[in-house]
């Protein structure tokens, strides 16, 4: 096999085995690119620029698969400070009241842990991301429901 065919097949392997996998992996975990390298092969894939994907939530404990949920008009998305690992403070879970301020959990970035508090008061509706998962800058971990204001 010549090198050209060598390379042709690692191309061909690349977009049949790895670009689905590294699509699904960026949808499922709210990332905005990932990159590998197989074998004699780099891949980088970049999600396209379109409005923000739906929410997906995770509670501990599950299978592990995640379910779409629509953003409600008064969910509050908190979102990473940092990139990293996020871990849930201890004992949080959908439906617990949370104050403004209160402790969510954190990220770890090189040793260094930065805190992801409630941005407001409210209840937990979804824990988005997993605990010890990666995170982005800027990606959705936590979804708070607000409460309701003045009726």
């Amino acid at each position: 096999m010549t090198d050209d065919e060598h390379a042709l097949e690692a191309i061909a392997r690349a977009a049949t085995d790895l670009v689905p996998a590294l699509t699904e992996r960026l949808a499922r975990h709210g990332l905005g690119e990932i990159e590998v390298a197989s074998d004699d092969i780099r891949l980088r894939v970049v999600r396209a620029a379109t409005p923000a994907p739906a929410v997906v939530a995770a509670r501990p404990g599950s299978t592990g698969e995640r379910s779409p949920t629509p953003p409600g008009p008064s969910g509050v998305a908190v979102a990473s400070q940092a990139v990293g690992f996020f871990v849930y403070a201890e004992g949080l879970g959908p439906g617990l009241d949370v104050e403004k301020g209160d402790p969510l959990g954190q990220v770890e970035m090189l040793g260094i842990r930065h805190d992801v508090r409630a941005p407001r008061s409210g209840t937990v509706r979804n824990l988005v991301a997993e605990s010890g998962e990666a995170v982005e800058y800027g990606q959705v971990v936590v979804e708070l429901e607000a409460p309701e204001v003045g009726v």
